[in-house]
């Protein structure tokens, strides 16, 4: 399995399975067969309610804790430091484990303060409850406050990214910073595989029109992706995009489509362009 790392110790699966929506059984079902095929990289957070689901398939794995890399998030609404030390506590109990592997500040909050909110997630890392910490959806703005004016020892962001919506100045700044940019929703919601260029491609190199998608974000320094798989077939067609093999008439294909299809951007999301 490739994997990206950064000097202070991350050390990230390239590609990863993302939980949601998944909860209950077919969660635990979901992350128990992919640690069987080969991942070590699972994406949770408290808001997916299925972190309980995830701890189960972690006791119910044969792969040893060490070997999984595991990431979960606090929400916005408890990022006062009360708050986001009880939800990882919460986290932790849930998903069985002492330590997690990345602990992200899920959104933005509503008047927050931003200072004593990252002041607590990096004594939370200093405390070792989470051996790297990171943000999610934080624009550049933002994420320049942090790392810049803060100083905090971010590890990582992860936002909306695939073949439909860009983000050169969000990665630009995350290579410049060591920090690895985790793609959610790398497959646009299907959306990237429908698009012709995509088949086209696909069908060129023999390969499925997801593949495509995910080895676009793959073959980009400091990217790793977290798609969401149940069934055996996706799962493994995921880990098999690795494989594929893009070449620059493909990649100039691919930056020719649209770039400013955001798919995920709730009520509560901050302004992006901030």
């Amino acid at each position: 399995m490739q994997r990206l790392t950064t000097r202070n110790g991350l050390n990230l699966p390239a590609i990863g399975l993302g939980t949601w929506p998944m909860t209950g059984t077919e969660c635990t079902q979901a992350v128990r067969q992919a640690l069987e095929l080969g991942y070590r990289h699972i994406d949770t957070a408290t808001a997916y309610a299925n972190e309980a689901a995830v701890g189960q398939a972690l006791r119910d794995s044969e792969v040893p804790r060490e070997q999984i890399h595991l990431t979960t998030k606090v929400w916005w609404d408890r990022l006062a430091p009360k708050a986001m030390r009880q939800s990882l506590e919460d986290s932790l109990r849930a998903l069985g484990t002492e330590q997690v592997d990345l602990f992200h500040i899920h959104w933005p909050g509503q008047d927050w303060d931003l200072a004593r909110s990252i002041e607590t997630l990096v004594a939370l890392r200093d405390e070792g409850k989470a051996r790297s910490i990171g943000v999610a959806n934080f624009p550049l703005g933002l994420l320049r406050q942090v790392v810049e004016t803060l100083g905090a020892p971010l590890s990582a962001i992860q936002v909306e990214y695939h073949v439909l919506l860009g983000q050169p100045a969000l990665l630009d700044y995350a290579r410049r910073h060591d920090l690895l940019l985790t793609a959610y929703t790398p497959l646009a919601r299907g959306q990237a595989a429908a698009q012709p260029v995509i088949q086209t491609i696909a069908d060129k190199h023999g390969v499925l029109p997801s593949q495509v998608a995910l080895k676009w974000l793959l073959d980009q320094d400091g990217v790793a992706v977290i798609p969401k798989a149940s069934s055996r077939d996706n799962q493994l067609a995921n880990l098999a995009a690795l494989n594929v093999q893009l070449d620059d008439q493909d990649r100039l294909a691919i930056a020719s489509l649209p770039k400013d299809q955001r798919l995920v951007s709730p009520a509560f999301a901050p302004d992006w362009d901030s």
